[in-house]
């Protein structure tokens, strides 16, 4: 690498960062202004897999704010899908992932636990991520080179070390069959785990565990728009993110946790029981 060149480096990641902190918040204003007030709601995949005029709302908001600023940039939204930007994606291009609204079940529910969640990725993986609690406020950040950060604040995950001990969250997908085999995976942890929690925002389950507030998170079926910042965010924060594989039943997913919690939480997954 040149001289110089770690300089430019960090002062593109600072520069993406800030703007997508900018989206998120503005993301997150546009979300509670919505928020526990009547919503056209409509379905995707499964009749119980919703889209709100929130989430598109939320989404057009970001949109637009990265078109003014970076209109080569490629954008892969949960409800716009994949648009290129001026310059198109070529290899060594920049795209932005990005889902608007994380938690789209409890949002119409007033339930108060959702996210924005916005990624900056090159041909190597994310350079910055923002994801935006918008009912607290809490902010958590990263860049390739620096944090992770909650409001500013290094953040720091949990030293649990045991399974025994963990505290773990997951996530169900919108296909029965595919919730019938994670239900048998969820049985099969409950009496190796301190508990498992169920949240509904992959985006936050993640920071959750780079702050030390649960200690691993699993899940089959989740999206780039769902875990592109939540993987950086983690990885700063020295957790390992894993792929877990699909298995014909089960699509590919991703799992959180210490080196210490890693594999005995894969263990116990792959040793789940089919009824």
């Amino acid at each position: 690498m040149a001289p110089g060149d770690d300089g430019a480096a960090d002062a593109l990641e600072a520069e993406l960062l800030a703007l997508a902190v900018q989206a998120a918040q503005a993301a997150g204003r546009e979300l509670t202004s919505r928020w526990r007030r009547p919503l056209a709601v409509q379905t995707k995949s499964t009749p119980t897999d919703p889209v709100t005029d929130a989430d598109r709302s939320a989404e057009r908001v970001i949109r637009e704010l990265l078109a003014r600023h970076r209109p080569g940039d490629a954008i892969l939204g949960e409800e716009g899908g994949a648009t290129d930007g001026t310059g198109g994606h070529a290899a060594g291009g920049l795209r932005w992932v990005v889902d608007p609204l994380d938690g789209t079940v409890n949002f119409t529910y007033g339930l108060p636990t959702f996210a924005v969640s916005i990624a900056v990725c090159d041909d190597e993986g994310a350079l910055a991520a923002a994801v935006l609690d918008p009912t607290t406020g809490e902010l958590f950040t990263a860049t390739r080179s620096s944090g992770p950060f909650l409001n500013g604040e290094p953040a720091a995950p949990s030293s649990c070390d045991s399974l025994e001990l963990a505290l773990v969250a997951t996530g169900f997908a919108y296909e029965r069959s595919v919730r019938v085999r994670q239900a048998q995976l969820a049985a099969s942890l409950i009496p190796r785990a301190r508990d498992i929690r169920r949240l509904g925002a992959a985006a936050l389950d993640m920071c959750w565990c780079a702050a030390g507030r649960l200690d691993a998170y699993y899940e089959h079926g989740v999206k780039a728009w769902d875990v592109a910042a939540g993987t950086l965010i983690c990885e700063r924060a020295g957790l390992v993110v894993r792929t877990l594989e699909p298995d014909g039943i089960l699509p590919s997913g991703v799992a959180v946790a210490s080196r210490q919690l890693i594999d005995p939480l894969l263990e116990a997954l792959v040793s789940a029981p089919a009824a």
